[in-house]
C-alpha cells in the first residue's frame, strides 16, 4: 500500500513517521487521508502546531453589514476563547455572551491575500456543532471580484449546515449578476445514514473544473452543476462567456455563525458553547490524467464517534 505524506510541512511529517517507530500506526498518526490518483497536492494546513498560522489566515473582525449580509447575530474576533489550534485541530467557538453589542461570539478566518487557486479539489476534514441557530460554513469566494459585486463573480459553498439538521449537508454555488439580481443552485442536499451526523468527522470536497463544479461527502458524489451564468452589467446586459465566473483564483474560508437567515436564531434547546473542529484542509491541483480516488487508511486526529437564503452584501470583507 502506498501512503502520501500530505502535512503543511512534508519533512516535519517524515521526521514524526521515522521518530515514531517503524509500524505502520506511525505513518496512520501522519495525517494520511485519500491519495487520489491524479490530483497533486498544491497547498495544505494540518493545524499540527500551537497557534493559528498567520501566513495561510487572515481573521475577519466584527458584525459586517447588517449581519454579514444575512442577519447573523455573532461578533467574529480572533481571542483564544472564539478560536485557537490544539492536538492537531483547529477550533471554532461560538459563545453564547455579551460581547460590544453582540450576545454572541465566533470566529471567521479565511486564506485571502495568502492562497487562492482556480480550479481543483478543496478538501476539508471536520466536525460541525448540533444546535438550532448554528451556521457552519465551509466555502471559496473569488480572489478579486473580477466580474463585478457579489454574486456576479460568484462563490463556491463547500459545506453547510443548518444545526437544527444535523443528518444534512449541502453544497451550493452563488452566481448571476450583482445582488438583487443574483441566482444559485439547488441542491440535491446529501443525507447521512442512520446513526451518523455532522458531529462525527467526515470529509467534505469540492472538485472544480472548467465545465462542472461536483461535491462530495467521504468521496461519495452527492451533486454536479454544470450550468451558471454571470453579467457584469446592469438588469439586461448580456452574459459573460463561459465558464466565468469560475474561471478565476478563489481562496478559502471558514466560520461558524451564529443565527441569521438560513436556520434562524438558536432557542432553548441549544448548548453553548459550540464548535467547528477541523482536522485539514488541502487544495490539489489536478494532472493530466486523473484516474477515481483510492481509500487509504487513517487514523483519526481526534474522533467521537432547503432554500438558500439571498446574501444581501458581498461576505468577504467588502463591508
Amino acid at each position: 500500500m502506498i501512503f502520501h505524506c500530505l502535512s503543511s510541512s512534508n519533512t516535519s511529517c517524515m521526521a514524526r513517521m521515522l521518530a515514531g517507530g517503524r509500524g505502520i500506526a506511525s505513518v496512520l498518526l501522519c495525517g494520511i487521508g485519500l491519495a487520489h490518483g491524479g490530483w497533486q497536492l498544491t497547498w495544505s494546513d494540518e493545524f499540527n502546531g500551537n497557534s493559528l498560522n498567520t501566513n495561510n489566515w487572515s481573521f475577519d473582525a466584527g458584525t459586517g453589514n447588517n449581519g454579514w449580509g444575512n442577519n447573523e447575530l455573532q461578533f467574529y474576533t480572533s481571542r483564544p476563547q472564539n478560536i485557537f489550534v490544539r492536538n492537531g485541530l483547529l477550533h471554532i467557538v461560538a459563545q453564547h455572551e455579551w460581547y460590544r453589542g453582540s450576545h454572541y461570539t465566533s470566529a471567521k478566518i479565511r486564506t485571502h491575500g495568502h492562497f487562492s487557486q482556480k480550479y481543483g479539489r478543496f478538501e476539508f476534514r471536520a466536525r460541525l456543532p448540533q444546535g438550532k441557530g448554528y451556521w457552519p460554513a465551509l466555502w471559496l469566494m473569488p480572489e478579486s471580484a473580477a466580474y463585478g459585486p457579489w454574486a456576479a463573480s460568484g462563490e463556491i459553498d463547500v459545506v453547510e449546515n443548518k444545526g437544527a439538521n444535523p443528518t444534512d449537508v449541502l453544497g451550493t454555488i452563488h452566481f448571476g449578476g450583482a445582488y438583487p439580481r443574483n441566482d444559485h443552485s439547488r441542491g440535491p442536499h446529501y443525507d447521512f445514514p442512520a446513526g451518523d451526523s455532522v458531529t462525527n468527522f467526515h470529509v467534505y470536497a469540492v472538485e472544480w473544473t472548467s465545465n462542472a463544479i461536483r461535491w462530495y461527502v467521504d468521496d461519495h458524489l452527492y451533486e454536479t452543476q454544470t450550468s451558471w451564468w454571470s453579467s457584469s452589467g446592469a438588469a439586461g446586459a448580456a452574459h459573460n462567456p463561459h465558464p466565468e465566473p469560475f474561471n478565476q483564483p478563489f481562496f478559502v474560508i471558514m466560520n461558524l455563525a451564529v443565527g441569521g437567515n438560513f436556520d434562524g436564531n438558536p432557542d432553548g434547546t441549544t448548548v453553548f458553547p459550540g464548535e467547528l473542529q477541523v482536522d485539514y484542509v488541502r487544495v490539489y491541483h489536478e494532472t493530466a490524467s486523473r484516474t477515481p480516488p483510492v481509500a487509504q487508511l487513517r487514523l483519526p486526529a481526534s474522533d467521537s464517534s432547503a432554500p438558500i437564503p439571498e446574501k444581501t452584501a458581498h461576505p468577504a470583507g467588502a463591508e
